[in-house]
């Protein structure tokens, strides 16, 4: 074990300014050598700064590498162990993700689904569907009239509560919520160099979606009830913006909603210069009432919505739906048809069969009861710090304390175990910097080890790097 009466010390001396890398390959060399043997325990991350007399940071950089590369491993509360060439560090907890088999890291970098009956559902529907569907229906290319019956299902779900009044035909299937996004935005986007607006902190896949269309991404600040108007009328002006993406009822990372009068003076903007605005809204399920009514609800001919059931229900299932403005279905459609033909009737069927069980309702109680549980563990443990919650949203935004930097933070949280996202995932490369991470709530792991990762958060959060502080 590399403590204070071990003979074994790195030598760092003509190291340069690759402290980390020099630092990761002293490590590398005593794993050879024998001694550090498989299963010892390395010195907490600012012990060994100490010791060395270089940062905390670079030592978390090096172990984060060592872990990579699988000569290390992390466990929650624990401490990180010398893997050596095969297993893991005895006495070391293992996180139980299916996603990636047995790891030794908390995985919380995006939201994952609690297992709550719904996979015994899936299996039944596929056997009916498979033991009953004709023979033409596993053959034939998918159509409008395949996915109806997806379509009606969704309608029936959905109503118009918040979303305004649409028809079937103004329903269109995608595969997932993202492709959704890409087809509208194949479908409205126009001219030589398209521009789109995105909030100054939200979802990646919208910056992504505008890349593929080669679209130029332009930031929307925010005050404390959503995008401030003066901003987005400015965009408008100056660059040209063809397209709003946002998510009014939860904004992802933040979790903070858009006011409804906020909405209002928003979609009056869009309205007066002909601006098409897409409401992401996949966490519809999930929330028990909605805030306030969506940018399609208020903008009938420019107001787009899209959801899936990936974040309430499951992700494999890839199916997602757009809802067009009036007039623009047809057009939708053309993009859907082009793109890729339509969604599989496999996919189609098995989403109708899904949703028009009577067990349903009950498994997505369990689901929020799941995450609710986790984001009460997390608010009681980091509840002193700043933080954005909300029980019926599977992540958590967590402003960091003053010494502490997002991306030193995730790497000392990566080096504990434990997988978070800093705020600069959340934005473009020129937008202000944020020192913030978001936790998700993975339900794919233990209740007991999240909260454990909860805790190993708080203590990070108690001892900011000295090279950091203030």
């Amino acid at each position: 074990m590399i403590v204070s009466d071990t003979i074994w010390q790195p030598d760092l001396t003509g190291a340069g300014k690759s402290k980390y890398q020099a630092l990761a390959q002293a490590i590398r060399e005593g794993i050879v050598s024998g001694q550090l043997v498989q299963g010892e325990r390395l010195p907490p991350v600012r012990e060994l700064a100490y010791r060395v007399g270089i940062t905390p940071g670079t030592v978390a950089r090096a172990y984060s590498l060592l872990i990579d590369e699988g000569r290390l491993t992390a466990g929650v509360g624990r401490g990180t162990f010398v893997a050596g060439q095969v297993g893991s560090a005895p006495g070391a907890p293992v996180m139980h993700d299916p996603d990636f088999g047995q790891v030794e890291q908390a995985h919380l970098l995006s939201p994952k689904v609690p297992e709550c009956g719904q996979a015994d559902l899936i299996r039944r529907g596929m056997i009916q569907l498979a033991q009953t569907m004709p023979a033409d229906h596993l053959l034939r290319y998918p159509s409008r009239e395949t996915d109806i019956a997806a379509r009606r299902a969704f309608q029936t779900s959905v109503g118009e509560d918040g979303v305004g009044h649409f028809t079937l035909e103004d329903v269109v299937t995608a595969h997932g919520g993202q492709s959704a996004i890409v087809m509208i935005l194949q479908t409205i986007l126009h001219g030589p160099n398209p521009v789109i607006a995105v909030d100054e902190l939200t979802y990646g896949g919208f910056r992504s979606a505008a890349l593929l269309c080669r679209a130029d991404v332009v930031p929307l600040a925010w005050d404390e009830e959503g995008p401030i108007p003066d901003a987005f009328e400015h965009a408008i002006k100056t660059k040209g913006v063809q397209v709003y993406f946002t998510s009014s009822e939860v904004c992802n990372p933040t979790v903070k909603p858009t006011t409804p009068a906020r909405r209002k003076a928003i979609a009056k903007i869009a309205e007066r210069y002909g601006i098409h605005i897409l409401d992401d809204d996949c966490y519809r399920l999930m929330k028990t009432d909605r805030i306030g009514p969506s940018y399609r609800a208020l903008l009938p001919q420019l107001g787009w919505y899209v959801t899936s059931p990936s974040k309430t229900l499951t992700a494999a299932l890839r199916i997602g739906f757009a809802i067009a403005p009036e007039g623009w279905g047809a057009a939708l459609v053309r993009t859907s048809t082009y793109h890729s033909f339509g969604v599989s009737r496999h996919v189609t069927d098995l989403y109708a069969y899904i949703l028009a069980q009577p067990e349903l309702s009950g498994i997505v109680e369990k689901v929020k009861a799941r995450v609710r549980k986790d984001v009460r563990a997390a608010v009681n443990t980091l509840g002193r710090h700043k933080l954005s919650w909300s029980e019926d949203v599977p992540f958590l935004w967590l402003e960091l304390p003053e010494g502490w930097r997002a991306a030193a933070f995730c790497t000392a949280a990566e080096t504990s175990g434990i997988l978070i996202k800093p705020a600069e995932a959340f934005t473009l490369r020129e937008g202000r910097i944020v020192h913030a991470v978001r936790i998700a709530i993975n339900g794919l792991i233990p209740h007991e080890e999240f909260a454990g990762a909860m805790q190993e958060l708080n203590t990070l959060l108690a001892s900011p790097p000295d090279d950091f502080a203030f």
